[in-house]
């Protein structure tokens, strides 16, 4: 796949996509996921880009949305759908899932959405879980500071420089600078056998094949993205489990791996790591805490202490120059013995040090007596360094075991957590479906249809998700349009509603979701064209832009379903019902579905050069003065208007109450009201 073919991939995104193990098989399924992983990608750009490689993958030209109406609608329908999402990723994924005339990605998208319908696994402990799940990250640049490379070859340094770029690289010239080189690190390995055999102090290895097992020798790359992204795989493994999915790896193995690591990727739980690393911490604390135990006794000591000098004795001293350390030599060598011996063990027993660390640790306090007892730092550094250096061979050594436990499960992870986050969009489409009572429509292919079957569509039992009212306080509607027809109605009584269902069922079925009716049949669109009731008249340039738009539409308008509300609002009516006749006709002869709520349906009727369809939403009557409907539109029915309604409403009355109630008023004559009535035939 050309990867700049994809509409917004350009140089550097391409770049940045083939950083990925498989680009081109993440995009074709929608992974966005992956997508975002690529370095600088955005989950919400991650989304742009998948939507474009599914355009091109299915041959979408796209614009199957042709209004800003029917752009609405589709982003109020998205908004329903990701309001019903727990993770930032599913809300982007769903923007993937978008109204399309391709018949492949259509049926793909219904694949998904019957398996998304059919899960039983949405319940509280689920979403709670999936409220950590997110996206992995791979981590920012991971360096090594206490392990380096060392080749004597300038080829295989620049190779060792690129393929591991957590460590450093060193050329050397021969043994005696990878000695030197042994002395600055903790360990130092050797890419070239010619150092094999040659013994030199410090932890060297001679590593020929090191840079073709990178994870052996800088484990902290794998380490480093799981301690990343820990929390997201730990959420995932939870998700799994509580939704009892088939997971892709061992959920206990990748679990206990991942409790063995820290969120800073060292290794975590080790006693004798833990060990080393208070050890080499608190030294110098220790160090110091020893020596004041050592003053307190000898101060104790001394302070108990009754020293007698000769005169002869304190001449010779002076005469020698000596001080208080010959005095403590001669008088109190057991005692500062003991208060040596003592400040030995506190640092032994604070540090708690092996035989052998202890060994160094008591050379730190000198046998010879001074007063105040000092440590002796060069000791103290050289114990350090034995602790460090043995603290980081552990390290290097549990990382190496922890890596290859975690390293080859890497890709399964990257796949737990995937399943957990399109989980979570299935959940979100299953909700929908739920709240909304919808099913899986029936999309017909232009090419199956044949002269006894309906070209457009047909609903039975529909509610729109778009009215802000509960499901239980919509009327379901049955609605069936081919061809092209008029619809009429009275105010208030759901006509624009209706429009509202028809847009949110085609848009749905061509998103390949399930629509909010108990059976729909609709055929498969090229494009929606929804105009929506224009507010005021249209001044000339508008008018003229808003006929040339339903010209162009005319000319190629076949595959075309065209909604429009009301459009005699945009001049006057007696011109408004001319120039409606003329567009149904033309609309009409092209092969187009469409409906258009009119007031003017008799008028345009009579109009039209051919037999316009009329459909009706019938008003029952009025009930205490509101309107009482049926929301179905009637087939072939010019539905009564509201003043008509009112005016029917005044005869009965009349007819019925001969003498007005009130202070004995002349009655009101029905004749009066049956002559309005007429006008109405």
């Amino acid at each position: 796949m050309d990867l700049e073919s994809i509409p917004g991939v350009g140089e550097k995104t391409a770049r940045a996509l083939e950083t990925l193990d498989d680009p081109e098989r993440a995009l074709q399924r929608g992974d966005v996921a992956t997508v975002a992983s690529a370095p600088g990608m955005s989950q919400g750009r991650a989304a742009r880009i998948v939507r474009g490689a599914i355009r091109r993958q299915h041959d979408d030209p796209g614009g199957f949305l042709a209004t800003d109406r029917a752009r609405d609608v589709y982003r109020e329908l998205l908004a329903l759908l990701k309001a019903r999402t727990v993770t930032d990723y599913a809300a982007q994924r769903l923007e993937t899932i978008y109204p399309s005339p391709s018949r492949s990605r259509i049926e793909d998208v219904q694949a998904f959405a019957r398996r998304a319908i059919d899960r039983e696994c949405d319940s509280a402990d689920v979403r709670t879980a999936l409220g950590d799940v997110e996206s992995l990250r791979t981590p920012g640049d991971v360096r090594v500071r206490e392990r380096c490379l060392a080749t004597t070859d300038a080829e295989r340094y620049s190779t060792a420089r690129e393929a591991i770029p957590e460590l450093s690289v060193e050329i050397v010239e021969d043994a005696q600078g990878l000695a030197e080189l042994a002395r600055g690190y903790s360990t130092v390995i050797a890419l070239d056998e010619s150092f094999a055999g040659v013994t030199i102090d410090g932890d060297v290895q001679v590593r020929p094949d090191a840079l073709e097992n990178p994870a052996d020798v800088v484990p902290e790359r794998p380490l480093a993205f799981y301690a990343r992204n820990r929390t997201r795989l730990q959420a995932a493994i939870e998700v799994h489990r509580e939704a009892d999915l088939e997971p892709a790896c061992d959920l206990d193995a990748l679990e206990d791996g991942l409790s063995r690591l820290e969120a800073d990727g060292t290794v975590a739980g080790d006693d004798e790591l833990d060990r080393l690393t208070v050890a080499v911490d608190d030294l110098d604390t220790a160090a110091g805490a020893a020596e004041s135990v050592a003053n307190d006794r000898l101060r104790e000591a001394i302070q108990a202490q009754d020293v007698t000098i000769e005169g002869s004795d304190l001449l010779s001293l002076v005469e020698r120059g000596a001080g208080v350390d010959s005095l403590l030599s001669r008088e109190l060598a057991d005692e500062y013995a003991t208060a040596v011996d003592a400040a030995r063990e506190h640092l032994i027993d604070a540090l708690e040090l092996d035989s052998g660390e202890a060994e160094i640790a008591r050379r730190a306090f000198s046998d010879e007596p001074t007063f105040p007892v000092e440590r002796d730092e060069e000791t103290i550094s050289r114990l350090r360094e034995d602790l460090t250096a043995t603290k980081e061979r552990r390290a290097g050594r549990l990382k190496r075991e922890l890596a290859a436990d975690l390293a080859d499960q890497r890709e399964d992870a990257r796949r737990l957590v995937r399943d957990a986050l399109e989980l979570d969009v299935e959940l979100a489409i299953a909700r929908f479906a739920s709240e909304f009572e919808c099913t899986m429509p029936t999309v017909v292919d232009p090419a199956d249809l044949d002269g006894e079957r309906s070209a457009g569509f047909a609903i039975d039992g529909g509610r729109s998700p778009l009215l802000e009212e509960s499901l239980e306080a919509i009327d379901p509607v049955d609605y069936e349009v081919s061809g092209v027809a008029l619809l009429s109605g009275v105010n208030s009584g759901g006509k624009t509603s209706t429009l509202d269902l028809v847009a949110s069922v085609v848009v749905l079925a061509h998103m390949g979701l399930p629509v909010p009716a108990e059976d729909v049949e609709v055929r498969r669109f090229d494009d929606l064209h929804y105009h929506a009731k224009t507010q005021g008249t249209l001044d000339a340039g508008a008018f003229e832009s808003t006929v040339r738009e339903f010209a162009d539409l005319a000319q190629g308008g076949e595959g075309s379903l065209v909604l429009v509300d009301e459009l005699e609002s945009i001049t006057e009516p007696g011109a408004s019902a001319k120039i409606i006749a003329g567009i149904l006709e033309a609309l009409s002869e092209n092969g187009a579905t469409g409906v258009f709520v009119s007031h003017l349906a008799g008028e345009i009727r009579e109009m039209a050069d051919y037999d316009v369809t009329v459909d009706g939403i019938e008003a029952v009557g009025l009930v205490d003065g509101a309107l009482e409907v049926n929301r179905s539109p009637v087939k072939d029915h010019l539905a009564r208007s509201t003043p008509e309604l009112i005016v029917e409403k005044l005869a009965d009355e009349a007819a019925e109450e001969p003498v007005a109630a009130n202070g004995g008023r002349p009655a009101e004559s029905p004749v009066f009201y049956d002559r309005l009535l007429e006008k109405f035939d």
